[in-house]
């Protein structure tokens, strides 16, 4: 006589899936690769003296000036200035932005001329289009162009000239006509470039043009 197979009670297949599914996943679990270790803990932000406020090129810097912000080391320039006291007194050499750090090329002094190379020096270039001075900033690379009176176009004195400082205001400053620094840039150039910007100052009107970096 044929016997009949029980039938398997849902219980049981489901024990049997469960089974299954549990070998799977601890097949998955060890050919996973080990988790990346931990990273190490950022480091503590660092003290900066930022700019409290506009500043022109020209301000003698007071406590009112400047603020304090903290940045992560690899953000805050190289340079920065820490502590306020170190500063308060010093002469802008260019204009800055709220908020933005204070280096030691933004100020009159020893930082302005080490961006100078062997044989350079920090010659003055003053803009008679106090308009075209503002858009200037220092960093900048110009060629200073001069037009003689009556002269139809304009030579270049120097080409790719740094921009080491600018007393550039703007022109709805209402101070830009008083202000001695307005439309006065320093640019690094050699001694004999110096001489033909300084000869041209006398008789011709300077402009740049702004070119690649």
């Amino acid at each position: 006589m044929r016997r009949f197979r029980r039938p398997r009670s849902p219980v049981h297949t489901a024990r049997r899936v469960a089974a299954g599914l549990l070998t799977a996943l601890a097949l998955v679990l060890a050919l996973r690769p080990p988790p990346a270790p931990a990273t190490t803990t950022a480091p503590p932000a660092v003290a900066v003296v930022v700019a409290g406020r506009d500043l022109a090129a020209g301000t003698e810097l007071s406590p009112a000036d400047l603020a304090v912000a903290r940045l992560p080391p690899e953000v805050a320039p190289a340079r920065s200035v820490r502590d306020a006291a170190d500063v308060a007194g010093r002469v802008l050499a260019g204009s800055v932005r709220a908020g933005e750090p204070l280096t030691d090329v933004r100020l009159v002094g020893a930082g302005l001329t080490a961006l100078l190379e062997p044989g350079q020096v920090a010659a003055p270039v003053r803009l008679a289009d106090l308009a075209v001075a503002a858009l200037v900033r220092t960093g900048d690379r110009v060629d200073v162009l001069a037009s003689p009176p009556d002269a139809d176009r304009a030579g270049t004195v120097v080409g790719g000239a740094l921009v080491l400082a600018t007393g550039a205001a703007g022109s709805d400053d209402p101070g830009a006509g008083t202000d001695p620094a307005a439309g006065l840039l320093l640019v690094a150039v050699d001694g004999a470039t110096a001489a033909r910007l300084a000869a041209a100052a006398t008789s011709s009107t300077l402009t740049v043009t702004l070119t690649p970096p």
